[in-house]
């Protein structure tokens, strides 16, 4: 199974950084209903501005935590050289 590692861009400008199977649904979930994580549904809406696939959840969760950890000047710094659009 690939998991997706992905950070989306919220509408204050705040970042969010995940994991899941099925990068689209996610993003869907993230826009609208209850799905999406508690701290998106206050911020929508939601954009990907990158994302990474790999080949287990332990990697994927690994780098996910080790984003989470930089700072935000990193995390653009990331985005920028990786652009999704």
């Amino acid at each position: 199974m690939i998991y997706h590692l992905y950070i989306l861009k919220c509408a204050d400008k705040t970042l969010y950084t995940g994991i899941t199977t099925d990068l689209k649904r996610r993003i869907i979930e993230h826009n609208s209903g209850k799905l999406g994580a508690r701290y998106t549904r206050s911020r929508r809406p939601v954009k990907l501005v990158y994302s990474r696939r790999f080949r287990n959840r332990s990697a994927a969760s690994r780098e996910e935590a080790r984003i989470k950890s930089l700072k935000r000047v990193h995390k653009l710094e990331l985005i920028n050289k990786n652009r999704v659009d």
